[in-house]
């Protein structure tokens, strides 16, 4: 075996350089002796023994020994190998030299055959690595550095399949935070709408609170109330006089005519909690710069209710309720609040009650079915029901010219209210008792609550409506519709004062087809 260094092979070494002039070079070695120089710009120069500093001081040389180099200082220049101050030592692979005081880096590379070694993504994290540990530098220098340096050897050493890999992988991220910038637009787009419709909610609750009783208002309904109960009672009896309304009809009629009373909020699906009303640390109700009631799913304010009434009747055998499906899903009808469904909003009742003239309780009810094409729907009492006559339905086919009897509670509370008296005003003012629910109670107790009847003729009948000229009003909706004879012949659906006072109803055929599905058992309603 020859143990003579000058016949051993020659080791295939390489200097990649970490910083300096040359950063990201790779430098092979070759040759039993080299000199390492330092030129100006920090550069590393390496080339055989005493053939010229080309320029550059001599600060190092390079020699073989077992297989690889071993390194020796020069004149009064330092060389540090991973961060050791040495005169001399035999290079392993991987080792970092700094050649001189902070001077340039390169690391010691040993490889296993004659072919240049290729750089891969991990060897050029492992030198920045490198780097970052031997390196004497502060501690902010060193990330800049290595940083800088992976970002320009991956541009400039990987390969073109890597490089192509990355800007796919960057494009991707790009889409992906495109992708996510556009949901995050739609979902601020959505709760914009969601704003809009509490606003529109609160406005809402705003003009209902507008049309609710105050002192104020029995005020004016005692000023005039003498007056209005004469105006009614004259033009009721001029209009039953002169049409020859059966009063004996009305009589019978009288009692299965209800009066409908309710309430409804919205509630968050996904939590259970309702719509609020956010209130001040008084307690009271807090407003917007419009004077709209500011809304919230927090807190503890009084549940933000839109209050409404109505008119149901009770049909014989059976003791069916009928109304009108906008009375019944009374959320369907404004406009403001039917985009709430979409939102995590849901309409739900928070009270719905029936009164029946001659009793005093309040009986709850609650929908069976509502028509999907017509405005009717079919309601129950959830309770006991009551022992009531009802109506019958018509056998007669109605046309045009025929005399229809229209009952109901137009104008609601109001109405009741004026035909109650000055001194049952005066009582319920004096009494604080104005809310929308006790007015309801002490007329009911009083025997008050009583259905307005009105004459007309039929203008008009067709597979949809019945058009007639009957007195009516908002709260009237759902009432029946009778022939002389107090036969149900329709459902008082809508008033069209833009057409000289008439009115239209729901005809009979209407109603009775959704009296077949129920019959049928079918009672899941489309709302």
């Amino acid at each position: 075996m020859d143990d003579n260094p000058e016949n051993a092979p020659e080791p295939v070494a390489s200097l990649d350089h970490l910083t300096g002039g040359d950063e990201g070079v790779q430098t092979s070695l070759h040759g039993e002796t080299l000199d390492v120089y330092l030129r100006a710009n920090r550069r590393v120069h390496i080339a055989p023994a005493r053939s010229g500093s080309e320029g550059g001081q001599e600060i190092a040389r390079l020699h073989l020994a077992a297989g690889s180099y071993e390194i020796e200082a020069r004149g009064d220049h330092q060389i540090w190998i991973n961060k050791k101050s040495v005169s001399a030592h035999v290079l392993r692979s991987g080792d970092v030299i700094e050649f001189g005081n902070n001077g340039p880096m390169s690391r010691f590379c040993l490889c296993a055959d004659e072919e240049k070694p290729r750089k891969v993504v991990s060897e050029i994290l492992s030198e920045a690595i490198a780097y970052l540990r031997t390196s004497r530098q502060p501690i902010f220098t060193r990330v800049c550095r290595a940083l800088m340096s992976v970002f320009r050897r991956f541009a400039g050493q990987t390969t073109v399949l890597f490089r192509l890999g990355v800007i796919a992988a960057i494009t991707s991220l790009g889409l992906l935070v495109y992708q996510q910038y556009q949901i995050n637009a739609m979902l601020q787009s959505d709760l914009a709408r969601e704003r809009a419709n509490i606003e529109k909610f609160a406005e809402s609750l705003a003009q209902a609170r507008e049309q609710a009783l105050t002192p104020d208002d029995l005020n004016t309904l005692r000023d005039r109330i003498d007056e209005t109960l004469t105006e009614n009672t004259g033009r009721l009896e001029v209009l039953e006089k002169s049409r020859k309304a059966s009063a004996r009809a009305i009589a019978a009629a009288a009692p299965s005519v209800m009066f409908l009373q309710g309430s409804y909020a919205f509630k968050e699906t996904s939590t259970g909690r309702f719509l609020r009303y956010l209130a001040g640390p008084d307690g009271r109700t807090l407003a917007d710069a419009r004077g709209n009631p500011r809304l919230t799913l927090e807190g503890e304010g009084p549940i933000a209710e839109k209050r409404y009434t109505g008119t149901g009747f009770v049909l014989a055998r059976g003791g069916r309720i009928v109304t009108n499906r906008h009375v019944a899903l009374p959320w369907e009808s404004d406009a403001n609040l039917t985009a709430f469904g979409g939102r995590g909003l849901q309409p739900e009742f928070t009270r719905f009650v029936a009164y029946m003239p001659g009793r005093v309780e309040a009986l709850p009810v609650e929908l069976v079915r509502a028509s999907d094409d017509a405005d009717v729907a079919v309601l129950k009492f959830t309770g006991t029901s009551p022992e009531v006559a009802g109506l019958e339905l018509s056998s007669v086919e109605l046309t045009s010219g025929d005399n229809v009897i229209v009952m109901g509670y137009p104008t609601g509370l109001r109405a009741m209210l004026a035909q109650a008296g000055k001194s049952f005003v005066m009582k319920i003012r004096e009494a604080g008792e104005t809310n929308f629910w006790k007015v309801a109670e002490r007329l009911s107790e009083n025997s008050f609550i009583q259905p307005l009847a009105s004459q007309g003729i039929v203008a008009k009948v067709t597979a949809a409506t019945i058009v007639y000229d009957a007195d009516t009003a908002k709260g009237g909706s759902g009432g029946p519709v009778m022939d002389s004879n107090g036969m149900v012949v329709g459902v008082n659906a809508a008033i069209l004062p833009e057409y000289g006072g008439s009115n239209i109803g729901v005809p009979l055929e209407k109603l009775q087809q959704l009296l077949d599905l129920v019959d049928a058992g079918k009672t899941a309603s489309s709302d």
